[in-house]
């Protein structure tokens, strides 16, 4: 007869691992910008507000760059100080490519072959503003074309992360040294 005082701990971890691997509740799909110019896209977009990754903690004057590729590929440098505007220069490149959604559906790579969920959701009709989101809800981005955005803009795109599902108390401000 198996000795089940062994067997406890073990069936322990296993439960504990099957229900961190199950699926999380349904959410609708995630609402995407109609249409995205991806030439018009391209450019420099200032980080204004996130709900960062660990990279991203504690960065100032973030900046993410896109430069299309002739072979219809994204070249992204996502820069950065750590810590303070006097801190570490910090840089990081990846490689977007259009998956679908009239342009609104990226998938970013930093490693071979791993690509990241990227979605843009809202870009303004001047192409000023964009709210970049994943369909898991974990990590948003909003961005300007300038280092500060007016109060009342980013309280308006704010609230529409949150009509995305996210909870908007995990926002939060970038530093950013006005131009």
């Amino acid at each position: 007869m198996p000795n089940l005082r062994r067997a406890r701990p073990f069936a322990a971890v296993f439960a504990l691992f099957a229900a961190a691997c199950g699926s999380t509740p349904e959410r609708p799909p995630l609402a995407l910008a109609p249409k995205v110019d991806i030439a018009r896209f391209m450019g420099d977009w200032y980080v204004i507000a996130n709900i960062p990754t660990f990279l991203e903690k504690g960065a100032h004057a973030a900046l993410e760059n896109y430069r299309l590729e002739p072979d219809g590929s994204i070249f992204t440098t996502f820069s950065f100080r750590a810590d303070s505007f006097e801190g570490s220069q910090k840089s990081y490149t990846s490689r977007g490519f259009v998956e679908g959604g009239n342009g609104a559906i990226w998938g970013m790579q930093y490693i071979w072959p791993i690509k990241a969920d990227y979605r843009i959701a809202y870009v303004a009709d001047d192409y000023s503003a964009t709210i970049i989101a994943r369909e898991k809800r974990d990590y948003v981005w909003i961005m300007s074309r300038t280092p500060t955005m007016p109060a009342e803009q980013l309280a308006k795109l704010k609230a529409m992360v949150g009509t995305l599902g996210y909870d908007t108390a995990l926002i939060q401000m970038v530093p950013q040294k006005p131009a």
